[in-house]
């Protein structure tokens, strides 16, 4: 444990959250390499969510974001976020963020934030699955296969995570077979969290980017890193319904209902532990393949 209590990985990544502001709408943000060789886009998506909030009156959740992935981040270079700022309504505020490197724009994210009120209320159910104690955490399933995993990204692969995801149904990602488009997950921060609200947001925006687009490869049988596959998130939208805590285990079902013109598509539910919907997630991504694999 760190100094203040918390596991040092997950103290890492409330420091990659922690933008350094640089001017009047603007910061700069560091990048946390999770073996995808790039810039890993639940970060750059999570970051930029933290810039636009950083320029809202308090008060004030987000409860709408959408975001554009526009070319590959660069690991070795920090991310400026430059804030636009449309409009601040009674009771609604619109930021857009453009995220740039290398003079270039990596990504854009509009997000709409909103005063709390009350109103009418339903919700759909959540899934019938196991609990998460009953669940093996992903990373122990990864640790014991590292003597298959290329040397280059196993030491990135089997490090600590600040997320203990738990799959209902794990894949074997070196022997995939074809499945249903349906996956569930249990997630949660490995260790207590400050009761800041923007912090589980961004964090939970963070992790909604994690294992989705794989599961349009599901009915399909192919592999993530599969040498033929070319495959990248293109948006990202998260939609935020209620308050949650990210240190508290959520459910993370997604299902694709339908992959075309070498484009996958996925949607994500997020419910609490007692089946309170938090969070709906829609992303559509690059699934092209080519050639055979060698």
């Amino acid at each position: 444990m760190g100094e203040d209590g918390r596991h040092p990985v997950v103290t890492e990544m409330l420091a990659l959250l922690e933008l350094e502001p640089l001017e009047v709408n603007i910061y700069r943000g560091r990048n946390r390499d999770i073996g995808t060789g790039r810039v890993f886009g639940g970060q750059v998506f999570a970051q930029s969510l933290v810039a636009a909030q950083r320029t809202v009156a308090p008060g004030r959740d987000a409860h709408s974001v959408h975001g554009y992935f526009l070319r590959a981040g660069d690991l070795k270079t920090p991310i400026i976020f430059f804030v636009d700022r449309p409009r601040d309504g009674g009771s609604f505020t619109s930021r857009r963020v453009t995220a740039i490197q290398h003079g270039e724009a990596i990504f854009h994210l509009s997000a709409s934030f909103h005063v709390n009120e009350t109103g009418l209320e339903h919700q759909s159910a959540m899934p019938e699955v196991p609990a998460p104690e009953s669940l093996q955490p992903e990373l122990d399933l990864i640790r014991h296969m590292a003597d298959r995993i290329p040397e280059p990204v196993r030491a990135v692969l089997t490090q600590d995570r600040p997320f203990d995801f738990r799959p209902v149904n794990p894949s074997d990602p070196f022997q995939p077979q074809v499945r249903e488009a349906v996956r569930y997950v249990w997630f949660r921060v490995v260790a207590p969290l400050p009761d800041d609200r923007t912090v589980h947001q961004a964090l939970l925006a963070y992790a909604s980017d994690y294992g989705l687009l794989p599961t349009a490869l599901y009915p399909h049988g192919i592999a993530m890193r599969d040498r033929r596959l070319q495959i990248a998130s293109l948006d990202h939208s998260l939609w935020l319904h209620r308050a949650f805590r990210a240190d508290d285990w959520l459910l993370y079902a997604m299902d694709s209902p339908t992959a075309a013109g070498a484009r996958g598509f996925v949607r994500g539910s997020v419910y609490t532990r007692d089946g309170t919907l938090v969070a709906s997630v829609a992303q559509e991504g690059l699934m092209r393949v080519r050639g055979d694999a060698t």
